[in-house]
């Protein structure tokens, strides 16, 4: 059985495939659609019967506009093939497709085609300043075929990836607060608000002294993936709120954090969560990155997987069963 067992749906606009890994949960994450095509849209099958990607088709889904630029990306991913102990031929066939030009000719340009797994190793390694890379990246983390991670590993991976995500949307934050009216010299009050209304009345610095974090870290390199997540939600209802209210008075801004604040605190207790000041202090997130770089795991593919565009005939090669 492959490691994926999935069928395409659609959510409030977007399309995804909804995969089984065994071994992980699942959770529900998103491709964007491209001109009503979905990722598993473009999905082709060559005279081997397996399942492969275009490269030409996936590059404007990822958002990358120059050939050259994705083929950079492509390179990286066989090299990372390489290194995972999978053979990249079985992952990356270089092939040549015909494009319409402006005067109603056609010519032939490079592209290649892709594997499944292909397709995951070069979305990790994409560029992730790319809002379409980093939705990518997010459908594959949990969902790709990687049964050589660890649950340990696997939330490393998200835990970092949520504290990115929560450092792009303080940046976005401070960017709304100034539209608020928020003068520079008040951003420390503006952003201990809201950390009041979430932490029950605790600053910044109350947060730190009572989980004994050091004054040096910064504080959310400390929280763990659910204090993460309650911090990241908190900073965009905030910025919403200003932006629908149109919000132009620094105090109204800061009133409005801290009592944003104080209603996700509120929908906390009702589910029955721990409260945000309750949670010990996680890892320090630069030992996790060094620690996720540092690993350099074995990508193990079941049979079909490993044969990746040579499908059932990669099977007989190995000796499986015809």
């Amino acid at each position: 059985m492959s490691l994926w067992d999935g069928q395409n749906v659609a959510v409030g606009g977007w399309h995804t495939a909804e995969p089984k890994l065994r071994g992980h949960g699942m959770r529900e994450n998103q491709l964007p659609a491209l001109g009503g095509k979905s990722f598993e849209a473009l999905k082709q099958t060559n005279l081997h019967d397996a399942e492969y990607w275009s490269a030409r088709d996936l590059q404007p889904l990822l958002g990358y506009s120059q050939w050259r630029r994705f083929e950079q990306a492509i390179e990286r991913a066989i090299t990372s093939c390489k290194q995972s102990g999978n053979d990249p031929d079985h992952h990356f066939a270089g092939a040549g497709k015909m494009v319409e030009l402006g005067s109603g000719s056609a010519r032939e340009v490079a592209d290649y085609h892709l594997s499944r797994f292909a397709c995951y190793l070069i979305a990790q390694n994409g560029d992730p300043r790319k809002p379409e890379i980093a939705s990518a990246q997010k459908y594959f983390a949990v969902q790709a075929r990687r049964q050589e991670l660890s649950d340990q590993v696997t939330a490393d991976i998200e835990r970092l990836e949520l504290r990115k995500q929560t450092g792009e949307e303080f940046k976005a934050l401070s960017g709304a607060a100034q539209q608020a009216g928020v003068q520079n010299q008040m951003f420390g009050v503006f952003h201990d608000a809201g950390y009041k209304g979430l932490y029950g009345g605790l600053s910044r610095d109350d947060i730190k002294s009572r989980k004994h974090i050091p004054a040096k870290d910064n504080l959310m390199d400390r929280m763990n993936a659910t204090e993460l997540a309650a911090n990241q939600f908190r900073m965009t209802q905030t910025r919403d709120k200003l932006a629908r209210d149109s919000i132009h008075d620094q105090q109204q801004a800061i009133r409005t954090h801290e009592q944003v604040g104080k209603e996700v605190r509120d929908a906390i207790k009702r589910i029955g969560g721990t409260p945000p000041e309750s949670i010990p202090p996680a890892e320090h997130i630069k030992d996790v990155e060094k620690r996720i770089k540092t690993a350099t795991p074995k990508l193990e593919l079941d049979e079909r997987d490993a044969g990746g565009l040579l499908g059932d005939a990669g099977d007989k090669k190995k000796g499986g069963k015809p």
